[in-house]
């Protein structure tokens, strides 16, 4: 057997009075005799200790008495089920157990709570009728023909019970049934003649699928009494409180007679109490909760006396038994803790939560409810209305510090004495929603063109009323402008370089993104506004004549002024631009040359200048500036060579000429480009490595190739030498190693070869035999 809750207890003896302890245990009803209840483990070290069992309530012989054994200098008590032991959870389902523990003179004692519980995998027959004698019922023969007799402990829901055994008459005077809630009913014709009769009745109790069991049932038929037993009190009421412990008193019967046992039998089987089969004390078996057992309230109990040698000699006594509520506990609430988070836009009278709390000791009472607000302490943004948590005002977080964390409480009483009360923490959060769009104000700004880029134009203003209400992004709507607009702080820049004759202003859309303004990240909200950009003109390009050098020859007459040429001067980029001025900066030492607007004109009426007799050549440098309100003002230098030849009377009729230098002959602006490479200094790296590589790898080449050559030019040069040894020094003995090495030089190989690789033939001096060499390489071989 399994110990099902092993608890292990160290009873310190240290005090001198009696106390006591409790302990509980919880065991399945399938446990069988010998099963280990509880261990305990117990110090007792000056004397020998004794651990007994003083009484057990309700009582019965299921428990052995305690055993006590030493190991290792601890005692060691232990609770085991005794070989009678048939627990049944319908039947009793809280035993207490009172131990005493004496240490020397120290004593102890301890309550032992057992409760039992059911086991679901056990589906069998309870109580006697199981048992292999059965179950024997007493009736009167006065008995009222089809009244219940007894009643079976059905294995579970949905069981049928059959009477298998046969009820042949004329033994039988009618048969006797059973219904599908176990209850054996009288034959309907009555017992009356039967006294002294036993029957015997087989019944089959089917549960499940295929299980089933089994038991005999002997009704045994007395005689009409001439009763004896008597009840001297009549029946009574009796009120106790629901925290009675299992095992107390209620009540205690007595009733007149010899050897007189006591027993219920009505409601059978009694869950709640039991009574002495000797004393006739009524004591509770099991918690008198009445919230989990709201039929215990009421109970009516009939007891029955009768004599221990005569059963049928009995009497009975009805009474009931009241129990009253004990205020205990406190209400419990469901949900015990309130957090929730609602959104800043919930509309007024939205529900947040129902409370559902009941009173554990009374549940059909009615409870009390009060809000108790604490941050912040006079919120009235939330309300209780019968039980339900309501928003109560419109909240907002567009302000500082208005999105709030709500915290409360709900306190809960009840109507019971003591008063208990319970309360439930709340918290609502609200969190912001983004429910504006971010807008901005149109502005107009200016810029010089020749501006620099990262210039700072001016600053888009966004505004959102939402809070916080700075978390805005700015963007432009297409990249084709030269702006940019800083992301964060709005500020518009210059990008590229402006030219206000190709475009005078600018009309950009500025996008604005808020974010970080709603419990979402990805919810933004976006607007627009316009900026106009206006590029303001400067003068950044100067006149160009056409041409930019002229060559003329005019005829001047004494006395006379004279239209040399008119400058044609404009601002290519700048049609519109007509407007300049023009002033003659060189060339005009003898003031004979002025200028009328665009027109040069040559005056021969200055006084005090000598009239040139011959040709004159006048190089003039007229500076053209652009005039307006535009600045700065830019100029340019053209080149005006006037050949002025004096009139005299040999000359033509006419008195000017005006030569204009061909085209060819105007100069020309040549510009020389020269073109010049220049590398990334990475790159002058990677290949100068690059290089001294490759000419490392091309050295030892060379290296190889002439190590190689040398090789073989002195392999080509080595046999002539041994041939000049061996004519020489052929009587040497020493020079035969000399001579004898190239004998294997080269293997026997066919006459085709030999005639392609030996071209000549000699004898050996020493050794006289004659042999093929190869002029070549050296190579010998042998005839």
């Amino acid at each position: 057997m399994v110990l099902l809750r092993p608890l292990v207890l160290l009873l310190a003896l240290v005090v001198s009075d009696l106390y006591c302890l409790s302990w509980f245990v919880d065991v399945s009803e399938s446990q069988g005799p010998g099963a280990i209840l509880q261990s305990f483990s117990l110090n007792c070290s000056s004397n020998v200790p004794t651990l007994e069992l003083l009484r057990v309530q309700p009582p019965t012989t299921f428990f052995n008495p305690p055993s006590l054994t030493r190991w290792q200098g601890i005692y060691v008590g232990k609770m085991t089920l005794s070989s009678s032991a048939r627990l049944d959870a319908l039947t009793v389902n809280h035993y207490e157990l009172q131990l005493k523990y004496t240490c020397g003179s120290q004593v102890t004692e301890g309550r032992l709570s057992v409760n039992v519980q059911r086991d679901p995998n056990r589906d069998q027959c309870a109580g006697r009728f199981a048992s292999p004698a059965g179950e024997i019922i007493q009736v009167r023969e006065t008995v009222t023909p089809g009244t219940p007799l007894y009643t079976l402990l059905l294995p579970g829901q949905g069981a049928q019970t059959n009477i298998t055994s046969a009820q042949d008459p004329p033994y039988f005077p009618g048969p006797f049934s059973i219904d599908g809630q176990g209850q054996l009913w009288a034959p309907s014709q009555g017992l009356k003649g039967q006294a002294q009769k036993v029957f015997q009745l087989q019944i089959l109790v089917t549960f499940g699928q295929g299980r089933s069991c089994h038991g005999m049932l002997t009704v045994k038929v007395l005689p009409a009494p001439s009763s004896r037993v008597s009840f001297p009190q009549q029946a009574q009421n009796i009120t106790i409180s629901e925290n009675l412990v299992p095992g107390s008193k209620v009540a205690q019967v007595h009733a007149r007679g010899f050897d007189v046992r006591y027993e219920i039998v009505s409601p059978v089987p009694c869950r709640l109490f039991s009574i002495g089969r000797v004393d006739g004390v009524v004591r509770t078996t099991a918690p008198l909760e009445l919230a989990q057992a709201p039929d215990a309230a009421v109970t009516r109990l009939r007891v029955k006396a009768f004599e221990r040698l005569r059963p049928w000699d009995s009497a009975e006594l009805d009474f009931r038994v009241d129990v009253q509520s004990v205020n205990r506990w406190p209400p419990r609430c469901l949900p015990a803790l309130l957090v929730t988070q609602i959104p800043e836009t919930t509309p007024v009278g939205t529900q947040l939560n129902t409370f559902t709390c009941t009173d554990p000791d009374s549940p059909g009472s009615t409870l009390d409810y009060q809000l108790l607000f604490h941050s912040p302490a006079s919120a009235s943004s939330l309300c209780l209305r019968d039980r339900v948590l309501e928003v109560n005002n419109t909240l907002d977080c567009d302000a500082p510090g208005a999105c709030l964390q709500h915290t409360a409480s709900i306190l809960v009483l009840d109507s019971g004495q003591p008063l208990m009360t319970t309360e439930v923490p709340v918290l609502v959060m609200v969190t912001p929603v983004n429910e504006f769009s971010p807008t901005c104000v149109s502005r107009t700004f200016r810029v010089r063109e020749d501006a620099r880029p990262h210039t700072l134009l001016g600053s888009v203003m966004g505004t959102d009323m939402d809070y916080p209400h700075d978390r805005i992004e700015y963007s432009i709507s297409g990249g084709s402008a030269p702006f940019a607009v800083d992301r964060l702080s709005g500020e518009v820049r210059l990008l590229g370089p402006l030219d206000y004759e190709l475009q005078k202003s600018y009309r950009l859309t500025v996008l604005l993104t808020d974010h970080s303004q709603d419990q979402d990240p990805t919810c933004h909200r976006s607007g627009s506004c316009t900026i106009t950009i206006e590029v303001e003109d400067v003068n950044d390009h100067a006149p160009e004549c056409e041409p930019p050098f002229q060559e003329l020859t005019i005829y001047a007459h004494l006395g006379r002024s004279l239209e040399v040429t008119t400058m044609s001067c404009r601002v290519p980029q700048e049609p519109q631009r007509l407007a300049f001025s023009y002033r003659i900066v060189g060339g005009n030492s003898q003031s004979r040359f002025s200028l009328q607007g665009a027109v040069l004109v040559h005056n021969d009426l200055t006084l005090g200048v000598p009239w040139p007799e011959q040709p004159h050549t006048h190089e003039l440098l007229i500076r053209v500036a652009d005039a307006g309100p535009s600045s700065p003002h830019l100029s340019t230098t053209a080149t005006v060579t006037v050949h002025l030849v004096p009139w005299r009377a040999s000359t033509g009729a006419t008195s000017t000429h005006r030569t204009t230098v061909p085209s060819r002959m105007t100069p020309l602006l040549v510009t020389d480009t020269e073109v010049f490479w220049q590398p990334e200094p990475w790159f002058v790296v990677v290949l100068t490595a690059t290089s001294a590589l490759l000419l490392l790898g091309l050295g030892w080449l060379l290296s190889w190739l002439l190590r190689g050559l040398t090789q073989v030019l002195q392999a080509s040069s080595e046999p002539p030498q041994a041939l000049l040894l061996n004519s020489i020094q052929g009587t040497k003995g020493s020079i035969e190693g000399f001579v004898e090495a190239p004998r294997m030089e080269t293997p026997q190989a066919p006459s085709s070869v030999i005639s392609l690789h030996f071209d000549g033939r000699a004898q050996d001096s020493r050794t006289g035999r004659d042999y093929l060499f190869n002029t070549h390489t050296g190579a010998r071989r042998w005839l």
